[in-house]
């Protein structure tokens, strides 16, 4: 039975690094588009395979998995002989891979989900954006990005010289930031701008955003 991937049609949010890590580790499966504003995200199917009513999920042949890190590191863990080694297997290249996903998730994503929720958290209510809301979480992750200026000057990526997990977790609302206006990802400096700009680049993320989650066999 192919993976199942439940999620909106919209390429972002934690959906869109799943769709990436089954695109770099060339996994196929069945995409299962849930209509949000119908509220299929909240009937009691659905629920049953994700009790806080939220996309996305998986389904492997019955085994169901929700919270989209934790999706990537399972596809990364069953496919270890294949496609892009993201979650390497040394236990110290690991090691540093799993301290930046955790800069990622506990440092960056807060920051930058703060820019997303003013521009679009205002605009669900049909609210003008509070500018000065705004420039302050801009401030907040221009503060985050300088640390990473730091550290992407030692190495291509953010736990070495090889895209891992760390990098790909990003994918989820960083490139968001731009399609809204807000350039702060190549505005930094150019350690930065160099990883944004080849993140942004990579084959397989511009061949999703392209097609979308198409379902693939």
């Amino acid at each position: 039975m192919v993976l199942k991937l439940y999620s909106a049609p919209f390429v972002g949010g934690g959906a869109a690094i799943i769709g990436l890590a089954l695109a770099e580790k060339q996994v196929p499966f069945e995409f299962v588009p849930v209509d949000m504003a119908a509220g299929e995200h909240k009937t009691p199917e659905y629920m049953a395979m994700n009790p806080f009513g939220l996309v996305p999920v998986i389904d492997d042949d019955g085994f169901i998995i929700y919270e989209s890190r934790a999706i990537c590191r399972y596809i990364a863990d069953k496919y270890p002989n294949q496609g892009t080694d993201f979650l390497p297997k040394s236990l110290k290249e690991r090691a540093l891979v799993e301290q930046a996903a955790s800069i990622e998730y506990s440092t960056s994503y807060p920051a930058i989900y703060a820019v997303m929720k003013e521009i679009f958290g205002k605009r669900r209510q049909g609210l003008p954006v509070d500018q000065t809301v705004l420039d302050e979480a801009v401030k907040e992750l221009s503060a985050k990005l300088d640390v990473y200026e730091v550290i992407l000057g030692k190495h291509r990526f953010l736990a070495g010289d090889e895209f891992s997990l760390a990098d790909l977790c990003h994918y989820a609302y960083a490139p968001l930031l731009a399609e809204n206006g807000i350039d702060v990802m190549t505005s930094k400096g150019p350690n930065v701008t160099r990883w944004w700009n080849e993140l942004m680049s990579r084959p397989t993320w511009v061949k999703l955003k392209a097609d979308g989650f198409k379902s693939k066999q």
